[in-house]
């Protein structure tokens, strides 16, 4: 699933078609599949976590959200989407300089009014990736149940969005906890800096995007993600996985840790570099 990072990086790449008019498009998914959206100036795109918000000047914004299908991109002047693709659109957006914006397999599509944005976003915890990121609102929400676990706190977006399943394992490693260790017991204002600083290294350095080790190397990438049964790149231990149904009746995600960098017993964890 595209993590907060990813989305922030799609808003960049969609800026190119800002302030371009749409002559021709419309809706093919979600509630207001059919609705038409020729004769609407593109304004900006924004983003909230995982959301992308693309406003038009006729005050309305079009949510939309890639979960694990969803995809975009741009064809220029005389150019078409593959069969496949074309059939599973959702959102079309024909430009009058003749390059055409698609929304692709995107499970969540709808149209309100810009000032209702907040039906949409307005649940969601402070965006780590914003300017205007309210540490102080973010730390009182993720600290509110301390008897949680501090990776189900770091993947609820009501108390911080923009983290995902990637993210939540790593930062894990980063800062020697545990995924099953109560989130009361953490330094969060210290997590949540670290969050900060990676998901915005990702999310803006060219060739850093989700790579949390710093090195490009096949395998390396990742401190624990995807790594079940290979030494730790740090100390060498066996690094653990298992499958977590965190809500349910949705899929599991796994979860990786190093049982000697992330023990389970708090004060004991090894020094983790930030």
């Amino acid at each position: 699933m595209p993590e907060g990072d990813s989305v922030h990086r799609l808003a960049a790449r969609l800026r190119a078609v800002d302030g371009a008019l749409v002559a021709r498009g419309e809706l093919r998914g979600g509630a207001d599949a059919g609705t038409a959206l020729g004769g609407r100036r593109i304004v900006e795109h924004a983003t909230h976590g995982k959301h992308l918000l693309t406003r038009f000047d006729d005050g309305s914004t079009l949510h939309t959200h890639m979960r694990m299908t969803g995809s975009w991109t741009t064809t220029g002047t005389g150019k078409r989407l593959p069969v496949h693709a074309a059939r599973d659109a959702r959102v079309r957006m024909a430009l009058d300089d003749g390059r055409t914006v698609w929304g692709i397999a995107l499970p969540v599509v709808e149209l309100l009014p810009t000032r209702d944005e907040h039906l949409a976003v307005g649940h969601l915890g402070p965006d780590l990736l914003h300017e205007d990121f309210d540490r102080d609102e973010a730390l009182r929400r993720c600290t509110a149940d301390p008897d949680l676990p501090v990776r189900t706190v770091l993947l609820d977006q009501r108390r911080v969005a923009g983290l995902g399943n990637l993210w939540a394992n790593e930062l894990g490693f980063v800062r020697g906890l545990h995924p099953d260790r109560p989130v009361g017991t953490v330094d969060v204002g210290a997590l949540l800096d670290t969050a900060q600083r990676m998901l915005r290294h990702s999310a803006t350095t060219p060739d850093a995007y989700q790579v949390t080790t710093g090195v490009l190397r096949r395998g390396e990438r990742h401190w624990v993600v995807g790594r079940a049964g290979r030494p730790c790149l740090r100390c060498g231990t066996r690094v653990r996985a298992r499958d977590d149904v965190e809500v349910v009746g949705s899929a599991p995600r796994r979860v990786w840790w190093c049982p000697r960098c992330q023990p389970v017993t708090v004060g004991t964890a090894a020094t983790a570099a930030d």
